[in-house]
């Protein structure tokens, strides 16, 4: 399986911000940001892996830098920045521009992990990412630090939830 580089994944899918996207604070809802992310990390995914179908393993992180306003555009930026086995890592960057004055600004940033899925639905392999830019690089560099980070959270997750119970709070 041959290796590919980063910017062949790469998605950038540019939207206006609706009034039924604003919160009470007349910014995007930070879910309406999440759904956005997701589905140009999916796009991603599948573009790098040429799977039919991708799934979300996790979302590392989001981290909300600055609200966007009715008045601006959000355009997410989003391409494979490491690969494991099966696994694939997606960056986003999220970028609001006001449109009346021209200013851009970094609004957000997102770590997701898909896997790619054969027609059994198991994990398949994917081809490793190469990275160009320093951006690129930067992020790939420090794959390996937020995949292990990733896996020692899944293992923990995975003891909580063996104790959390699945009885219904009225009938405890």
């Amino acid at each position: 399986m041959e290796n590919k580089k980063a910017r062949e994944s790469r998605i950038v899918n540019t939207d206006q911000v609706l009034a039924c996207d604003l919160n009470n604070y007349n910014t995007l809802f930070g879910g309406v940001l999440m759904k956005k992310i997701d589905g140009c990390a999916t796009l991603s995914a599948r573009r790098h892996s040429r799977a039919k179908e991708c799934v979300t393993a996790s979302l590392d992180s989001i981290d909300f830098l600055c609200p966007i306003h009715q008045s601006d555009s959000v355009c997410i930026e989003s391409f494979v920045s490491y690969t494991g086995k099966s696994s694939m890592e997606i960056f986003c960057k999220v970028i609001a521009e006001d449109m009346v004055y021209g200013d851009r600004r970094i609004a957000a940033t997102a770590f997701l992990t898909f896997v790619a899925l054969g027609p059994d639905k198991k994990p398949i392999e994917v081809p490793g990412v190469i990275p160009e830019t320093d951006e690129e690089k930067k992020l790939f560099d420090t794959g390996a630090e937020r995949a292990e980070v990733r896996r020692n959270r899944r293992t923990k997750s995975k003891d909580l939830a063996d104790s959390i119970t699945l009885q219904k709070p009225w009938d405890r």
